[in-house]
Parts: structure tokens; sequence; C-alpha cells
């Protein structure tokens, strides 16, 4: 499974970009404000491809979406959340689009999830991570 993350619309306060599955669109993220140099809880992570385990969050207490080998940052997942300061470094996916937030994420990730769980155990899944323009 592919999954592509094009970050799209970045402010002073959040990035905002839109994810596709296997070449379709599947939902908006919001991630922190990229920066050239990590800053610890407010950065987003380096643009890449990331391969992506599904692993128990001591943190969240459930199974999530978690991103290896990502350089300078340890436990980014994939998960519910609306606005820059639920991140931390991780990608928070959501129906709606705002300006530094975003809406339905619960919704969003359930969907996300069941895709990315209906194929874990039978193929590799990656994440490639890349700005617009």
């Amino acid at each position: 499974m592919e999954l592509q993350l094009v970050r799209k619309w970045l402010t002073e306060n959040s990035t905002i970009g839109e994810l596709s599955v296997n070449g379709a669109f599947e939902c908006f993220t919001l991630e922190d404000v990229v920066r050239p140099e990590k800053i610890p809880g407010i950065t987003a992570i380096a643009p890449g491809r990331y391969e992506i385990a599904v692993t128990f969050s001591n943190r969240f207490q459930k199974y999530l979406p978690l991103l290896l080998n990502v350089p300078d940052f340890q436990g980014v997942r994939i998960h519910p959340g609306n606005r820059p300061e639920d991140t931390e470094g991780c990608i928070l996916v959501g129906q709606i689009r705002e300006e530094n937030s975003i809406g339905n994420s619960r919704l969003a990730f359930d969907a996300l999830f069941a895709k990315i769980q209906a194929v874990t155990s039978v193929e590799k899944i990656f994440i490639e991570i890349t700005s617009q323009g």
C-alpha cells in the first residue's frame, strides 16, 4: 500500500496537506510547522518515504500506524486530532480543512485505519511525504 502526503497549505502555525491511498484522495492532514531545524514537539518531520507499521501506542493505549526510521524523531504516528497542539510531530487526519485545523478527525482516521489494517499482514505500507511546488 502506498500513501502519499502532499503538503499544500503552510502557515506560521501549521502544515496542512492531502493524503492519498494508492493514488486516490483519502483525507486532509495536519502537521506541525515545517522548519529547517527541529524544535522538539513543534516541528514537522522531513519529507521522504517511510515504512509504516501498526504497533501498540502506550500513550494512546491502542494500536496506531507508526512511521519507521524517521530521522531525528521517535514515535511519529498517524492519529486523530484537530489542532497544531495535538500533533507533536505526528500526522493528524481529518475530513474537513480549515485554516489551521482539520475536522471530522475520528471519522477520517477510522476509514484510513480500516484500509491499513486490511493489508498490514499481506503487504508493506509506505508513506511518501512531499511539498507541493
